[in-house]
């Protein structure tokens, strides 16, 4: 994943200097504000990429002399049955309503959501002890 993390890099720091450019020559906080998103997006999977790269090194992918069984096995453990992406929906639909109608019912998605995604996060943190969430 080293060529995925250079490559959204390079898109990051593209983005980066065209809000610097256009930022200081245009008057418009609009179309700053939306390249400053492009580039935290850009950047957000490149450090992604790059963490995964440290992680697990080269893949089969990444190397010239793979062969194709290298990339065979199973590629990551999926949970079968697990109510925290459900959970998760639940919270970020919640929460997309609170914008709507008011911060009380933001706040009670925010909550949701937030569990959900700890949830998902910490369900099989203890895997290996052979305890499920």
């Amino acid at each position: 994943m080293k060529v995925e993390a250079l490559l959204f890099g390079g898109v990051a720091v593209f983005f980066a200097g065209a809000a610097a450019l256009y930022g200081w020559w245009s008057a418009d906080p609009a179309g700053t504000a939306a390249l400053v998103v492009a580039f935290l997006m850009a950047a957000v999977v490149s450090f992604f990429c790059a963490t995964q790269y440290r992680r697990r090194g080269r893949r089969p992918q990444d190397r010239t002399d793979a062969e194709v069984a290298d990339g065979s096995g199973p590629l990551e453990f999926f949970p079968a049955q697990s109510p925290w992406p459900l959970i998760t929906a639940l919270g970020f639909a919640v929460l997309c309503t609170g914008v709507v109608y008011g911060l009380w019912l933001f706040l009670i998605g925010v909550g949701v959501l937030a569990r959900g995604v700890l949830g998902m996060v910490f369900q099989y943190a203890d895997r290996d002890a052979g305890r499920g969430y």
